[in-house]
């Protein structure tokens, strides 16, 4: 018979996020070994969030983190907003962005395993977004501006100026992420979005 307790099962619970009945299942299954009950109701939520992989995952958080010479935004999609301002959810997003502020977009995959954990415990449909990390040069100035709603990153700017301040270049991200422009530089403008314009300032 399985050797464990009740603080066994509740242990398990909550670093899994399980069921009590499967916690309890799982030690048993695993002569109450914390470490392999952990791995079984893991492998059996991932098989679940195989499931749920289909499903639409509109909201989410962003963070920003800053390095010596760089800048990490990442952006962290899930469900339900309930969810995306857990948290859980918004310490995982800040650690993603940590993690490619110091080693670049890639830097995500070295986080798979606490991304899978968290589709776990929380049973959503949770992956990662956008990672992108900002490389400066020798002379430029760079700030950020994350906007925040309960807790969570909802819009994030980074702005990089060549002979401005510092001051500046957060004035612009402030800006930005209040105005969310479409195109940053005329010529990134469709050529039909420009007649469609015109058109319309015509008539």
């Amino acid at each position: 018979m399985a050797d464990f307790t009740a603080k066994d099962v509740q242990a398990l619970r909550q670093s899994t996020g399980a069921g009590m009945m499967d916690a309890k299942k799982a030690l048993t299954e695993t002569d109450g070994d914390m470490e392999a009950a952990r791995k079984l109701l893991r492998e059996k939520g991932l098989a679940k969030a195989d499931d749920r992989a289909g499903r639409e995952n509109a909201q989410g958080a962003i963070a920003i983190a800053t390095n010596v010479g760089t800048v990490g935004m990442v952006e962290l999609n899930c469900e339900t907003d309930f969810v995306a301002k857990s948290a859980n959810f918004v310490r995982l997003t800040q650690e993603l962005a940590d993690a490619v502020a110091a080693g670049g977009e890639d830097a995500v995959a070295g986080h798979a395993a606490a991304v899978d954990d968290l589709k776990v415990s929380l049973k959503e449909n949770i992956e990662v977004g956008r990672a992108v990390q900002v490389k400066l040069v020798e002379g430029e100035v760079v700030d950020t501006y994350l906007h925040r709603q309960e807790g969570r990153g909802v819009n994030g700017v980074v702005v990089v100026l060549q002979g401005g301040s510092k001051e500046l270049a957060h004035d612009v991200a402030v800006h930005v992420a209040f105005a969310k422009p479409q195109y940053l530089t005329r010529d990134e403008v469709p050529e039909e979005v420009v007649a469609e314009e015109r058109e319309t300032l015509l008539n």
